[in-house]
């Protein structure tokens, strides 16, 4: 059984990334802006810029030129950037570590936050507690995420270094493999930022499915056979709870991975928001759908994994 969900997931998660490679292509030259006039610059003559849209394969059938990028995805090669002429797979690999790190451990960070204060707000529904929690999660949720950035910037790093105690360094990225212990120094400020913003989220959507979950019937048995409270919130309470909680992890993880570029702009970490950015900019398709293929390949593996945690936190879910 289990065979032949992961055969059928597959299958279609490969048509969904099929689908978002055509409307991301066909999007491409319907928007307005022309590569080959932005790359040859405004003093350029029609016939230097027909030279370049010649050399770029853009004077052929789109269905061509879509057959022909089709073709080039199937042998693993997303193809080389208009403007610099590199390597799109070179591109989009220099510029995942830094937002991998930064989403994974962002991840972590506000999924332990949000479980916990919204277990803890569930528990005590009502209090006084409950409601400083509402509210937190009320403003977390509002506040924009580069106006937290600057703040963490301003309070944690330029105060506290202006005071001469420079605990957290400046904007930059230092690789995993140079400096394990630099890697994540320099990476708190960034993921308290984005776990500030998501964190409220999974505190609201805990805390609800909580109170759900602790109504049922097998909730109260269980306390009416003395099963300790712990055990119960615990064991039984938030594991059933977690389901939509996941559900919404494998979400994030996976569009976050070609979104956080506010966050990466804020703390200057480069990244692949920063890179389909400027991909837009200049209308350089290879870029852009190397980007985006990735960020659709990421939701897709990231919902696989959600489908098979679900058989593991709630015994009622099965894989058929």
């Amino acid at each position: 059984m289990l065979r032949r969900f992961l055969i059928r997931r597959v299958l279609l998660g490969l048509v969904v990334l099929w689908l978002v490679t055509l409307g991301t292509f066909f999007m491409f030259f319907v928007a307005p802006g022309d590569p080959a006039r932005t790359l040859a610059g405004r003093q350029a003559t029609p016939d230097q810029v027909e030279m370049i849209r010649r050399d770029l394969g853009l004077d052929q059938p789109i269905l061509v030129q879509y057959g022909e990028y089709m073709g080039r995805l199937v042998r693993g090669d997303l193809g080389k950037s208009y403007f610099n002429g590199e390597s799109v797979g070179t591109l989009v690999a220099s510029d995942l570590p830094p937002t991998m790190s930064l989403v994974l451990g962002g991840a972590v960070l506000w999924f332990a936050a949000g479980v916990s204060l919204g277990v803890l707000s569930a528990t005590r529904a009502r209090s006084l507690l409950d409601r400083l929690m509402t509210f937190l999660a009320l403003a977390g949720v509002s506040m924009p995420t580069f106006v937290i950035g600057l703040l963490m910037l301003y309070l944690l790093f330029f105060q506290l270094t202006k005071a001469g105690a420079p605990i957290f360094p400046p904007d930059s990225y230092v690789p995993f493999s140079e400096n394990p212990a630099e890697w994540a120094r320099h990476l708190i400020l960034p993921w308290v930022t984005l776990a500030t913003v998501q964190a409220a989220t999974y505190l609201r959507l805990t805390r609800g499915s909580m109170l759900d979950v602790l109504g049922e019937d097998y909730i109260r048995t269980a306390r009416a056979k003395g099963v300790p409270e712990p055990r119960v919130i615990v064991r039984h309470g938030l594991r059933s709870a977690l389901t939509p909680v996941v559900s919404q992890l494998g979400v994030d993880v996976g569009t976050l991975i070609g979104g956080v570029v506010v966050t990466e702009s804020v703390f200057g970490l480069g990244g692949v928001g920063q890179a389909v950015v400027q991909a837009f900019v200049s209308s350089d398709l290879p870029v852009i759908m190397g980007v985006v293929l990735i960020t659709a390949s990421a939701v897709v593996v990231a919902n696989l994994l959600v489908d098979l945690a679900y058989a593991l936190l709630d015994a009622r879910v099965r894989l058929g």
